[in-house]
């Protein structure tokens, strides 16, 4: 059995976790069953991402971009659980098929076990966010730790358990925290951001997806995202989209920029004066967390479902 991993090549830690997570949860995977793709943590219920061809084991994966597969044939679909109520009504499942994002059981790693709690309030933003805005400085300029979703899952993950505050405009930013139990907030800076898919998630624990809005901090970011930017449309440009999907950890898009000059910087950082304010000020909201009771039921739930795997391919 292989775990499935979209390898975006900007990467994404909570794409990248499958690489080790399944190792964990389910030991020996990789020696049964070869025929089997295991698809598990991600928005990957997609005919563009998934392979047609071959059986599929689905654990708590999620639908949000692009056509739903026909899931309809069980010799090749084997669905134990998706990752929340709004895809178990799209695949049509019972709704208590919706359990939870399986990346919450990352806390059961002994690794992330008992880390050390900083004062650190962390922005976690959406990977084009990052790959096109100015948050880096806009964070420093507002109290915020910025923390970067391409960087090294491990990484990433343990920064966010550590947190005192996680202000997330990446959902798994948001689905970590409240699987370690930090406090977070919700932000958006686009219609880019998919609400099905945050929406599938918190209704699984019973929480509000209401984020605040922040600006975008770029007219390269506008562009990439088809948003407004100081009064000015922008219709989202898909060659600028799939220039972020080249650019790594720590580069910043320019798109049709001329040389950044100091006084250019300047000016850009003035440009994101309304994006600070903003997150600045959503990072001021009351943040969110699920109860303990929802969600040690639905990792219980889950749990189970992980025993009916072991007993079925192992």
């Amino acid at each position: 059995m292989k775990p499935f991993h979209w390898e975006s090549t900007h990467g994404n830690f909570g794409d990248d976790l499958n690489l080790w997570l399944w190792d964990f949860l389910l030991p020996g995977l990789r020696d049964v069953h070869e025929e089997t793709l295991l698809v598990g943590v991600g928005t990957v219920l997609n005919t563009l991402i998934l392979p047609l061809d071959g059986h599929k084991l689905v654990i708590g994966s999620g639908f949000g971009y692009g056509s739903l597969p026909d899931m309809s044939d069980r010799d090749q679909w084997d669905i134990r659980c998706v990752r929340g109520p709004l895809t178990a009504e799209k695949v049509g499942l019972r709704a208590d098929m919706g359990i939870i994002d399986p990346a919450v059981m990352v806390t059961e790693m002994p690794e992330f076990r008992n880390l050390p709690k900083t004062n650190r309030r962390t922005f976690v933003p959406h990977w084009e966010s990052a790959a096109a805005g100015l948050w880096p400085e806009i964070c420093k300029t507002v109290g915020l730790s910025y923390l970067d979703p391409r960087g090294e899952a491990k990484a990433v993950i343990r920064e966010i358990a550590t947190s005192e505050l996680i202000v997330a405009e990446s959902m798994h930013g948001a689905i970590l925290a409240d699987a370690f139990r930090v406090p977070w907030i919700a932000v958006s800076t686009s219609r880019s951001i998919n609400s099905f898919k945050w929406n599938d998630w918190a209704q699984s624990l019973g929480v509000t997806y209401a984020p605040k809005h922040v600006p975008v901090s770029t007219r390269a970011e506008a562009i990439a995202k088809g948003a407004r930017f100081w009064g000015m449309g922008f219709e989202r440009d898909e060659r600028a989209a799939e220039e972020l999907e080249k650019r790594q950890v720590g580069e910043t898009v320019v798109l049709a920029d001329p040389e950044q000059t100091p006084l250019r910087v300047m000016a850009k950082q003035a440009l994101a004066v309304p994006s600070a304010l903003a997150l600045w000020q959503a990072s001021k909201a009351r943040p969110q967390l699920s109860s303990d009771a929802a969600l040690n039921d639905r990792k219980q739930r889950l749990q189970e479902v992980l025993e009916g795997v072991r007993r079925d391919y192992f």
